[in-house]
Parts: structure tokens; sequence; C-alpha cells
């Protein structure tokens, strides 16, 4: 008897996931014809175009895929490419096949990077708050401890574990526990943040990634491919923040550019849509040919930190360049985002090569956790 229920639940469990799998794909189209509108030029393709297309995509994954990411990104740029990959296709059908997607909530928890990475060189973490407990500098502490032993931290960042896209990032001057560029106490703010936060050391950049933007930190995003022990740079772009701003991610009004094989940066720079081909940063700095320090050290320290994931074939990194020329890990992501405006199609070269190996596993995707753990056959799932 047991056994038919386990069958009627997992059906019914399948049955909703590709109800939610469908809804999830309409989202996405819809805020990409969203995006459309707002770009200053739109350009269509031609029939020839989407028939090179759709037979390279049905090709590899065996279905047609939607056009519009291909209209939107040769509009926003004027380059055409059959490369581009729909966000769609890449979130449902692609990330869930090359990562073990219901292992993310564990990795992506920013405050178990150290745990995960203890060789890498990351910023100090002074406090981590994981689920309402309190940790300084890896010892349990009580909240009142944790007051009193970051009262005078100075300079901080202080972050969301739990979020993404740099929401709720701030810089903190903590002394004497107050906070100088507030009227807020150092326990407002942590009854502010409430739970699964932390305070890590605030970073020096090196004067050539402040000279792009001095008020944030200026970062470099690394997306790596794992194929058995080889790992290969699929695309690499600088995030660089707007004037005034603390935060470089393109949701916070940042820019993005790409970076060439020699560390050089490309001509021009995309941030939101309708803000499109940018030359120069806010200060003044010419984008073409503008050399990132450190480049090749930064894409082989993530080149070895990508090995120590086995879970994940597909991965992104966010480095920052410290005073003296040091890579910095920031942060790792085990689901990223892909940014096709500043770098072009998101797999380049790789995209055959990826896909086949992508269509190859078991899509472990689904907007329904329960699904998920269903389809890695999980246990069983009982009712009493």
């Amino acid at each position: 008897m047991s056994k038919l229920i386990d069958k009627l639940v997992n059906k019914a469990i399948g049955i909703l996931s590709r109800y939610k799998d469908r809804q999830e794909v309409k989202e996405y189209i819809s805020g990409i014809r969203s995006s459309q509108k707002k770009l200053k030029q739109s350009r269509s393709l031609t029939q020839a175009q989407e028939k090179e297309i759709q037979e390279f995509y049905t090709g590899l994954l065996g279905h047609p895929i939607p056009l519009e990411w291909h209209r939107f990104f040769y509009s926003r740029t004027g380059i055409y490419s059959k490369l581009y990959l729909p966000t769609s296709e890449y979130k449902t059908n692609i990330v869930g096949r090359l990562n073990v997607y219901p292992l993310k909530r564990a990795y992506t928890d920013k405050n178990l990077s150290d745990v995960f990475l203890p060789s890498a060189h990351q910023p100090r973490i002074y406090l981590k708050n994981m689920n309402g407990f309190y940790y300084y500098e890896g010892k349990a502490v009580s909240s009142q401890e944790a007051l009193e032993k970051c009262r005078n931290l100075g300079d901080v960042i202080i972050k969301p574990s739990l979020s993404s896209r740099g929401m709720g990032v701030r810089v903190l001057h903590i002394r004497e526990g107050r906070i100088d560029n507030g009227n807020q106490t150092l326990e407002e703010v942590f009854k502010e943040y409430g739970s699964d936060f932390q305070l890590d050391e605030l970073v020096r950049q090196h004067k050539d990634m402040s000279a792009l933007n001095p008020t944030s930190i200026n970062t470099i995003r690394l997306l790596t491919y794992r194929t058995g022990m080889d790992v290969r740079m699929v695309y690499s772009v600088i995030r660089i923040g707007r004037k005034g701003k603390t935060i470089d991610n393109e949701s916070a009004g940042g820019i993005s550019t790409q970076i060439l094989p020699d560390g050089t940066l490309g001509k021009y720079a995309y941030g939101a849509p309708g803000n499109d081909r940018i030359e120069y940063t806010d200060c003044g700095v010419r984008l073409d040919g503008y050399r990132i320090p450190s480049y090749q050290d930064a894409v082989e320290k993530v080149k070895e930190y990508h090995l120590q994931f086995p879970f994940f074939n597909l991965m992104a990194w966010d480095i920052a360049i410290e005073e003296d020329g040091t890579p910095t890990l920031i942060e790792f992501n085990v689901t990223p985002d892909l940014s096709q405006s500043a770098n072009g199609p998101a797999f380049g070269e790789y995209t055959e090569e990826i896909l086949k190996d992508a269509m190859s596993r078991k899509n472990t995707w689904s907007r329904i956790g329960a699904s998920a753990m269903w389809r890695m056959n999980v246990g069983s799932i009982h009712f009493k």
C-alpha cells in the first residue's frame, strides 16, 4: 500500500513541478520582453537567422527555444550570434544538469565560504549570525558578547548571508557601539538584519581598481566550467559601481564590461537596459584597453578553487584585487546568472561542448524542492 501511495504522490509532484516549470519560463519571457522595451534601439532577426538559431538549439537540446533573448542582445549590442543562451532555458534545463541543484541552499550561504574554501584568501570574517546564533571568529558567543566584541571594529562590511545581487550590503564604521555614518547603534543594526548575516573586514582595493570607482569594491566576475580535471575559463567581466555607490552589481545600478584574455577591458560597458554602450566610467576612466592588475593570478586561483566543488560543474567567482595586488575571493556562486550583454554569448566557444555535457546528465532543477529530491531518489515520502 505504501508503495502505491509513494507512486501516486511522486506522480502528483511531477505534474505540479512541470506546471511550475512552465510558469517559470513564462515569467522569464515576460521579464526579457519588458527589458526589450527599455532599449534605445530594437533590431529584428531575419528568417535565415531564426532558422540558424533553431536548428542549432534543436540539434543540441531536442526542442526549439524562445527567441526573445537573441532579439534582446542583438538589439542591445548590435552583434548577432546564434550562441546567445535564453535565461529560461539556462535556468530550467541547463544549470540544474551541470550542477546538483538541491545542494544550492547550503553552498550559497556566505557564512560557509571559509568552511568550503579554507585555503582561499578571503576577507576576514569577524562575526557570523547563522540561524540566529552568533559566532565571533569561529567561536560561539551570546548576542551580548557579539555586540561587545564588535563595538570598535572600525570599517566593516555587513551583508545578509543568504541573499544575492548585493542586497542589504552596507559599509559601516563602528565606534563605541555606534554607527558613525548614521544614527543607529550596533544593536539596532543587528536587530534590523535579524538572522543570517556577517560582518567582514573592509577590503582595501588596488589603486587601479579604485580608479574605476573609489566608493565601491569593483570585482572581477569569472565564470568557470569543469570537465574532468580540467577547469576552463568561460568568460570574465568586471563590475564597476557608479559614482557615490558602494555596490558594483548591475541590479544596484552598476555597469560591467568584458575582460579580454590579456587582462585588458573591452570597449563598452552595459548597465540596466537603456544604459547602453558606456565608454567611460563615472570617474572619467576610458574602458577600452584599461588593464586589470593581477588578472592572470585571479584566473589561476579560481581554477584551483573550482576543483574543490565536485557537485558543481559551472560556477562564478567574484574577486577583488587588494592594495598589494593579491586576488581576494569575495564570494562564489553555484547557480550563477549570465552576463551576455558585456561578454557576448554566455558559453562562447564552449557552447556546444557545455550543452552536450548538460544534456547527458539528469536535470535536478525544480521550483519545487520536494520534486528535486524526488528526481534524485533521495528517500521516499510516507503519510501516517
